[in-house]
Order: C-alpha cells, then structure tokens, then sequence
C-alpha cells in the first residue's frame, strides 16, 4: 500500500471541517459575558472587557469568585 492510498492522505480537513460563523461567534462571547456576569462581576465592568479577557476569566471560575470576593472585602 503506497502512501497516496492511505485514507489521511486523501482526506482534505479544510472541506470536512465546519466554518466558524460570526452569528455562532457572538453567541458564544454573549453566553460568556453572562457567565461572568453570574459568577458575581458587575455588568458595569464585564461591559468594559474585551472578549478575550471575558474568554480568560470563564476559563477559571473559583479564581473569579476569590477576586471577586476580595473586591468586595475591600470595598
């Protein structure tokens, strides 16, 4: 079996593959904004935040509520 036989070869990933919409993309960034909004990060302030900052703070939620948490205390 040469290699122009094999089934990875022949595959073609960028036809296969799903494109990302924009309609897809700002439900997903609207979807995390309220996750944020629901870990307890004032809307006046998750507003403010570009996508990739609301991206990096969904990704770990127990370090959110801590900030959070602190913010509060100080205030």
């Amino acid at each position: 079996m040469s290699l122009q036989d094999h089934d990875a070869v022949k595959r073609v990933k960028h036809v296969r593959r799903p494109k990302k919409t924009p309609a897809e993309r700002a439900h997903r960034q609207k979807v995390q904004k309220k996750r944020l909004v629901a870990l307890g990060v004032p809307q006046e302030v998750a507003d403010k935040m570009t996508p990739l900052q609301i991206r990096n703070k969904v990704v770990r939620p127990a370090k959110v509520k801590r900030e959070v948490a602190a913010a509060a205390a100080i205030a």
